[in-house]
């Protein structure tokens, strides 16, 4: 359990932080701009939600705890070390990517196709969903590129691919089922 008794330890003030297995690095390297990605992401989703209800509310609250975790397991380095950790890192798992899988494969059957690209907006939820589905790309980005220099779990960039696939088509439900999105129209304004 995690005990805070004070929340500033000034630790930080030289430009460094802590990673989950205690090294200290400075607060600009790629993995902490990485799972401090996925922190606005989860700040992202809680605006959200507050436009959402009943099982929306439900399913954006478990991605808020996904990002926790996903989190942790991007601040934790050297996987190729977990056995050998004083206790188990926690880290992605791949069936948190199949229930987002699954959670599309729902929403998306009671849509039309696309047949324009869509522009983000139409409700306040549907607009703060695309929003959700931006910062989400951009952590996607920022651990892909650190996964090309060091060990990543593939779980972890797995579900960031699939949570903004996730954000796309809840905010066309949230368009009215698509009904209410705001196509792009090529050219519209030369």
């Amino acid at each position: 359990m995690v005990v805070l008794n004070k929340i500033y330890t000034k630790t930080g003030d030289a430009g460094e932080t802590a990673l989950g297995n205690g090294s200290r690095v400075a607060k600009y390297t790629l993995r902490v701009s990485a799972y401090g990605t996925v922190d606005e992401a989860n700040a992202t989703v809680g605006l959200a939600r507050l436009h959402a209800d009943g099982p929306f509310d439900a399913q954006l609250a478990a991605i808020q705890n996904d990002l926790f975790d996903l989190g942790a397991d991007l601040c934790r380095p050297d996987m190729e070390r977990d056995a050998e950790a004083e206790y188990p890192p926690l880290r992605m798992a791949p069936t948190q990517v199949t229930r987002l899988e699954a959670e599309i494969d729902a929403m998306n059957d009671v849509l039309d196709p696309l047949r324009s690209f869509i522009l983000p907006g139409g409700s306040p939820l549907a607009a703060q969903l695309h929003l959700c589905r931006t910062v989400s790309r951009r952590a996607e980005r920022l651990t892909v590129e650190l996964a090309t220099a060091e060990a990543i779990n593939p779980s972890a960039v797995q579900y960031l691919n699939r949570l903004s696939d996730w954000f796309f088509v809840a905010s066309r439900i949230a368009n009215d089922d698509g009904k209410a999105d705001v196509l792009w129209v090529p050219g519209a304004n030369r």
